[in-house]
């Protein structure tokens, strides 16, 4: 929830109402007085107030206010004490209680009811308010579309949002039912949680009535309205909506969305035993949207810069399509039906529905290796996340709704998700399937706790899980797997598996079941001779399937990556991996071991230069597109840290131009080939520097150079002209200008934005800077994200070094003001380092003076200090320069 600088509110007084936020105070606050809810005063709350249901009318016009009625009636155990209901910096108009106008305190925050005026057993409040549209992607965002001048807003209320709205109870355990009058622009199409029953026409403006909801806990509600386009599929079990802007409709397809949609519905019905019961599936592509997606009940939206394409989608494109809709889809279920009691269950919800969803993507999609591109995707985040200084438990406190997203990462997500898997490994799948079922069955419409989700699992399997709750979900930190063994006469004498813990200040070691596979070098492959499925536990498990089997060339002991687990080849192992990359068939195993030798170079244990060779020799052999894409964002990463460096002897000059050589001759290769052709020219692209690369750039975008089979669309267009202001190339600046008259769209003004404040000038740095951190600018905070990430790159260190101690001197203060949407962005694009030990010794001197950052900014500048350490020792492993 953001916090925005305070401001005055001027409130529309009644003839016979005064309004008064000078209102007594109970002796004893019913609450504290800030912006975020603590969870003692949620808990405080939900023992009192039950059965809560709500009318909701919105008046919607368009403008920048909006103005809204809360009917909110509840049932309250006592009236004893004051109740607050949020309402976040709204204009109060009235505030009725049974039936009698009052006078209400109000702090911008919440509305508080004066004990006098409740009664014990049902109640009903009713608020009449005005509010200010959010732009920043929070409450009801609204949007003014530059190509057409239409207006579209789309609510969001993950975490405790709802109250940038609406007045509501914001907390998960307070759920309620909802019934909505809305009105509307008489070309808008308003959509909720559920389907409108009515109509009516008011000549400009149209009044949508929607029927009274299940139960949800208010995140889960949502509205959206605006001159949306519209296109329905009806050939399912339930009813399907697509919506999105009107000037961006031709990039939609929606062929693919309601397949996906339909054989997703299709399977979760069947896995869960339970059918979908939101009666509709609405889906919405909404500009400037914060996260990737979100699971509102029956109308999920989605960030559509992730889901608009102006040429023919990938099938990395149309997989990452297929798994988020899985994802949120599984959400309907497992965050929808039963929700969370408070924010530290968050985690539960995400990681199911990451699980679930790549599940139902490999079983309900032509995409089979889901769980492969979920290995390279997902789960390296979730062990890079993992080995951070700020690593943290799955399961964590949340004190109030400020930190509700503190923790939401990779290890909330993808390790949450594969402690999931490594579960469903341990107890059957049939078994855990039976467990998930009887979890959605007896909490339907309810809110559980973590208890409840490992009760259901432990009482389907006949087993205590509480020691494996307490291993996985309540301790930190990735353990490492190493396979220790010896060979006589060319079979294995022994053979244990040795289990390290992440640190001593990480110390836990883990039970979990994955399978051992050595692997010989025949007939120029490497084959598998054997593989055992092992339970280990403990700093030692011994694995005597394997011994009187061939001496092995390479072993590998999380084969089918069964488990969430480091793994540490041995010597002859990496040696073996190192040489034979291209010999391994399984897709998979290659993968996997592609990342040991990553793991290599970020442990300082393969040095860069030696890494880049072997991509050098074998990625172009490669022929798994998965896998391609997952060798070529190493490739890339390794490109990122020499230019981090700033090396510019003649080794790093030929490598740069030989990695630039490797992905343009991919892209010649694979003419006819679309998928891989456009994954090398995408690196290709992201690598390019040297004046030849810079020049053949220049010449696709004029079209004098040509790519047979290369669809130049508008969004490449952007990219090269953002790569040549990235390098400042004659000319660069210039382009930016003739194409932002070309292309007048939202994406188009935000590429234009990069493609500026990208540019190697010191004037341009400092006047964007001073607009990022300018808390007031009229610039929409999508526009300030973008130009963030664009500032410095790695290549720009010494412009970066120009504002770098402003910066970190500005930290607090910008952390104070700004609040957590601002800081999640600013804080992990802008904290400065430089890869050098001048950079690492200023950060270290910073994280240990501002202690009293938010929680979530000291996680950023600490993991940037970690990063630059590791960045300083690549450079000093490596062994020629």
């Amino acid at each position: 929830m953001t916090i925005f600088a305070p401001r005055a509110i001027a409130l529309a007084v009644a003839s016979a109402f005064v309004f008064s936020a000078a209102h007594a105070a109970p002796s004893t606050p019913v609450r504290a007085e800030n912006a975020f809810l603590s969870q003692q005063d949620a808990a405080a709350r939900s023992a009192r107030v039950s059965n809560v249901a709500y009318a909701l009318e919105f008046a919607l016009t368009g403008k920048e206010t909006f103005s809204g009625v809360t009917s909110a009636s509840f049932d309250l155990a006592d009236n004893a004490a004051p109740l607050t209901i949020d309402l976040d910096k709204a204009t109060v108009k009235s505030v009725t209680v049974n039936g009698k106008q009052v006078d209400a305190k109000y702090n911008n925050w919440f509305v508080t009811i004066a004990a006098a005026d409740l009664a014990k057993g049902r109640n009903t409040v009713v608020i009449a308010y005005e509010r200010l549209h959010s732009t920043n992607g929070e409450g009801l965002h609204r949007m003014v579309d530059p190509v057409d001048g239409r207006v579209y807003t789309y609510s969001h209320f993950e975490p405790a949002a709802a109250h940038q709205m609406f007045a509501v109870f914001d907390q998960p355990d307070l759920k309620a039912t909802y019934q909505v009058t809305a009105t509307a622009p008489a070309d808008w199409h308003v959509v909720s949680t559920t389907r409108e029953t009515k109509i009516e026409d008011l000549g400009a403006l149209r009044r949508w009535t929607f029927p009274t909801t299940k139960k949800l806990s208010p995140y889960n509600f949502s509205l959206h309205a605006g001159p949306y386009k519209v296109w329905e599929d009806k050939s399912g079990k339930y009813p399907m909506r697509l919506f999105a802007r009107q000037s961006v409709a031709a990039q939609v397809t929606p062929e693919d969305w309601f397949r996906y949609t339909k054989d997703g519905l299709a399977f979760f019905d069947q896995y869960f035993g339970i059918p979908y019961q939101f009666e509709k599936y609405d889906q919405l592509l909404v500009p400037d949207f914060l996260y990737g997606a979100m699971e509102n009940a029956g109308a999920i939206t989605f960030a559509e810069g992730r889901f608009l394409h102006k040429a023919k989608m990938t099938d990395a494109q149309r997989q990452s399509l297929a798994s988020v809709i899985m994802h949120e889809m599984a959400h309907q279920w497992f965050g929808d039906l039963v929700t969370m009691q408070w924010w530290n269950g968050l985690w539960l919800n995400e990681s199911f529905a990451s699980f679930m969803g790549t599940l139902a993507t490999a079983e309900a999609t032509e995409f089979k290796d889901a769980w492969q591109a979920f290995y390279s995707g997902g789960k390296q985040a979730a062990y890079a996340q993992d080995q951070k200084v700020t690593t943290h438990p799955i399961e964590v406190p949340v004190a109030s709704t400020a930190n509700a997203f503190d923790n939401i990462d990779a290890i909330t997500y993808s390790k949450g998700a594969s402690t999931l898997a490594q579960l469903r490994h341990l107890l059957g799948a049939e078994t855990f399937r039976k467990g998930v079922h009887n979890y959605l069955a007896k909490y339907s419409y309810q809110n559980a706790k973590l208890e409840d989700f490992i009760g259901s699992l432990g009482q389907a399997a006949g087993r205590d899980l509480s020691g494996w709750t307490r291993q996985w979900l309540y301790e930190a930190g990735v353990n490492t797997v190493a396979a220790d063994f010896s060979c006589k006469a060319g079979k294995i004498s022994t053979f244990t598996l040795k289990q390290s813990a992440a640190s001593r200040a990480l110390p836990t070691l883990r039970e979990q079941r994955v399978q051992v596979a050595t692997f010989k070098a025949e007939g120029g492959k490497l084959a598998l001779a054997q593989n055992v499925a092992v339970t280990y536990s403990g700093a030692t498990t011994k694995v005597p399937g394997l011994v009187g089997t061939a001496c092995p060339d390479l072993v590998y002991p999380n084969y089918q990556d069964w488990g969430f687990v480091k793994v540490q080849l041995d010597k002859r192992s990496f040696d073996t991996a190192r040489g034979n990359l291209a010999k391994v068939d399984d897709a998979l195993l290659r993968s996997m071991l592609w990342q040991s030798l990553w793991d290599g170079v970020r442990d300082g244990q393969l040095p860069l230069n030696d890494f880049i060779q072997t991509a050098l020799t074998n990625a172009p052999l490669e022929q798994d597109y998965t896998l391609l894409n997952d060798v070529l964002g190493k490739v890339a990463a390794s490109s990122q840290y020499l230019d981090a460096m700033n090396l510019d002897s003649s080794w790093a000059k030929q490598t740069r131009i030989g990695l630039e050589d490797m992905a343009w001759n991919g892209v010649q290769a694979n003419k006819g080939n679309e998928n891989f052709q456009r994954a090398w020219f995408g690196t290709w692209l992201n690598l390019a520097s040297s004046p030849a690369a810079l020049d053949r750039l220049q010449g696709i975008l004029a079209g004098s150079t040509t790519v047979e089979g290369l669809n130049v669309s508008q969004d490449l267009r952007w990219s090269i002209i953002r790569r040549l202001n990235r390098y400042n190339v004659a000319g660069a600046a210039a382009l930016v200008e003739s194409e932002a008259a070309r292309d007048k769209s939202d994406t188009g003004q935000a590429a234009a934005i990069a493609a500026t404040v990208v540019r190697p000038d010191a004037q341009v740095k400092a006047q964007w800077l001073a607009t990022v951190e300018d808390l007031q600018t009229k610039q929409p905070f999508s526009k300030i994200r973008t130009a963030m990430g664009s500032l410095y790159p790695a290549e720009q260190g010494a412009l970066s070094e120009q504002t770098a101690a402003a910066r970190l001197a500005r930290l607090p203060q910008v952390d104070k003001d700004a609040g957590p949407v601002y800081m999640r962005a600013y804080a992990g694009t802008l904290i400065p380092a430089t890869c050098t030990p001048a950079s690492v010794k200023r950060l270290e001197a910073a994280a240990g003076k501002y202690t009293g950052l938010s929680a979530g900014t000291r996680r950023a500048l600490l993991d940037t200090l970690q990063e630059d350490e590791r960045c300083v020792r690549i450079e000093q492993a490596m062994t020629a320069k």
